[in-house]
């Protein structure tokens, strides 16, 4: 029977289901691993949209055959410093951590790296492969488009997706300074939080056909696949908030994204065909890393980092607040709670793993329902 109220299920045995899952799935070894640790990496950080909660799609794409188990990427061109890579419908993770980690490679022996990518799927949450340069050394930055969501200023149909920007930088300090945020107010992922929660979605984050404020969960998440809804881009409707400049921002990374490497953009980012079908969802990413030591002395690099972000947090707070953060600081923070305590599951997600577990046969697994 499952559980009305959350069950917290311990990390490790929840980081071992999921690399069970996709094992279960024709997902080799080595890349099931990588993609349920990118998974894990997302509940770790407070980011329940990209977790655990995110398994059930990869799940169902793999077995409708939208997404291919075994990875096998393709070098469409490479010179020392850049690659652009075809990911063939691969698992996204495994596209992207394979993606980074030549980056990484280019930037030790030049100092930079960088690397475009077409053709591949949705790859978790966009600050793991920077955290995969900062744990080198290096300056790292990811990219990615998305399904459209996002309405142009003055518009309301989706044409962008989320197209996150994620940053990292080593620091001295206990955690990196480590930036990872949609160009949207908010992501589809949040929503569909709320939707299994049945929670409504807040005022001021999704815009409807008529331009006014959209605010029942399951109702978006139908209204987004119709153009019926889309999200609002960081500062919200028109300009007076500086909504252009969100907008800005997610073009930007759709031309980094797209340009680079000849893949899909805007609309034709999307898995349902014209007949209202699913296809596969064909998604461009950029990687970026740069080696500190090409420029100063990591230490040095370290040093600076950790002096800015202290800086920050101890300038005059606002009445009432009692402190200030910086990028990455509150993810390291939910991290060793979670370690702690587990990976909260609520009774509608609950129901899902069960399904997962029970087609798999992976009832070794006690998850506490």
């Amino acid at each position: 029977m499952m559980a009305d109220k959350p069950v917290y299920i311990p990390v490790a045995t929840l980081q071992g289901f999921m690399r069970d899952v996709f094992l279960g799935l024709g997902v080799p070894p080595e890349d099931a691993a990588i993609t349920a640790e990118v998974l894990i990496t997302s509940d770790l950080w407070g980011i329940a949209s990209h977790g655990v909660g995110r398994l059930k799609q990869y799940y169902d794409r793999i077995k409708g055959g939208l997404q291919h188990p075994v990875t096998q990427m393709r070098v469409l061109k490479e010179t020392p410093t850049t690659a652009v890579i075809d990911g063939q419908l691969g698992m996204g993770q495994v596209v992207a951590h394979r993606s980074m980690r030549m980056a990484i490679d280019k930037a030790r022996r030049y100092g930079m790296g960088a690397v475009a990518v077409r053709n591949s799927g949705h790859f978790g949450i966009a600050g793991y492969y920077p955290l995969m340069a900062v744990k080198e050394g290096m300056v790292g930055l990811t990219v990615t488009n998305a399904r459209p969501s996002i309405a142009p200023t003055f518009g309301v149909q989706p044409k962008l997706g989320t197209n996150p920007i994620a940053f990292g930088a080593p620091s001295d300090e206990p955690h990196p300074f480590l930036y990872d945020a949609a160009t949207s107010i908010t992501q589809r992922g949040k929503i569909e939080v709320l939707d299994r929660a049945e929670e409504p979605t807040p005022a001021g984050w999704v815009i409807g056909a008529d331009g006014t404020t959209a605010t029942d969960s399951a109702q978006i998440l139908r209204d987004l696949t119709t153009d019926s809804a889309a999200l609002l881009p960081l500062g919200g409707a028109g300009e007076e908030m500086a909504g252009h400049k969100g907008y800005g921002l997610a073009t930007m990374v759709e031309v980094l994204s797209a340009s680079l490497q000849g893949g899909l953009f805007l609309s034709a980012v999307t898995d349902i065909d014209r007949q209202g079908r699913p296809q596969p969802l064909r998604i461009g990413h950029f990687f970026l890393a740069i080696d500190v030591e090409h420029c100063v002395p990591l230490a040095e690099f370290k040093k600076t980092t950790g002096d800015i972000m202290r800086e920050l947090r101890a300038s005059k707070r606002a009445p009432g607040c009692e402190r200030i953060y910086t990028a990455g600081e509150k993810e390291y923070a939910n991290e060793q709670r979670v370690r702690a305590e587990g990976v909260p599951a609520n009774a509608n997600l609950q129901k899902v793993i069960k399904t997962m577990q029970q087609e798999l046969g992976l009832t070794r697994y006690d998850l506490g329902f």
